[in-house]
């Protein structure tokens, strides 16, 4: 029974190794989502303070318009921006970011608002040549960019500072895991597994956060199967190990 109730552990862990496993695709996507909320968030409040006689409903039209005529396909590029500078300067040799510390330096040096610049010109003027906005809009839009930019970094800024926050709880909650695994707490292990659940799905996909995170998912669904027995053999927790 021991040894079915291991085969299973070993299956459903080696299909959640697969699911968190770190990729660059994976990192991109974060990347991306992190970065269209900044420069959607961006748009709305420098839309707001660069046409204050707009109604909300001609603000959000024109912000539509914008998203859907170049800043949607441009937030890709925002993110090669920051994945490109973070292999050629950041030291992350592998494509992959390893540490928040990558991810703040690439995302603070790598040319992010200036793409982003660039992008709204081409945005403003596409939308003005096919009719989509008139030139009273396009130019105010373009004199106030600035404003735009600002609130994008600003969000980006937030961002990070949400991301380090995250890191250092995912630490925290790591830690007193491992102080109640030590002291064979079980139920003060769940609440900090459960702590550590919701926190990672907030965090940049990195490999070492991904691991540590991965040994104590391990080892906690390991213990909680067995109904809160410690007691287990070398060859359940080498596969928990393993499985890292």
């Amino acid at each position: 029974m021991e040894n079915l109730l291991l085969e299973n552990n070993v299956v459903n862990n080696l299909e959640l190794e697969k699911q968190n496993e770190v990729t660059l695709e994976s990192q991109k996507s974060f990347f991306e989502t992190g970065i269209g909320k900044a420069v959607n968030s961006g748009i709305d409040i420098g839309l707001r303070l660069i046409l204050p006689d707009l109604i909300e409903d001609q603000i959000i039209q024109v912000k539509d318009v914008l998203i859907e005529h170049g800043l949607k396909e441009g937030i890709k590029t925002i993110t090669n921006s920051v994945v490109d500078f973070g292999k050629s300067v950041a030291g992350v040799f592998t494509g992959k970011f390893e540490n928040i510390t990558q991810v703040e330096n690439a995302i603070k040096n790598g040319g992010i608002i200036d793409t982003t610049s660039n992008i709204l010109e081409s945005t403003i003027d596409l939308a003005k040549k096919n009719n989509l906005i008139n030139s009273s809009t396009a130019n105010l839009i373009k004199k106030g960019k600035n404003a735009i930019l600002d609130s994008i970094n600003n969000n980006l800024e937030d961002m990070l500072t949400e991301q380090i926050r995250s890191i250092e709880n995912l630490d925290k909650y790591i830690n007193n895991w491992e102080k109640a695994y030590e002291n064979k707490d079980l139920e003060e292990m769940k609440k900090e597994f459960k702590k550590l659940e919701t926190e990672i799905n907030k965090v940049v996909p990195l490999e070492n956060t991904i691991k540590s995170a991965r040994r104590i998912e391990n080892l906690h669904n390991l213990i909680v199967s067995r109904g809160g027995d410690f007691n287990l053999t070398q060859e359940e927790l080498g596969v928990a190990e393993k499985l890292v």
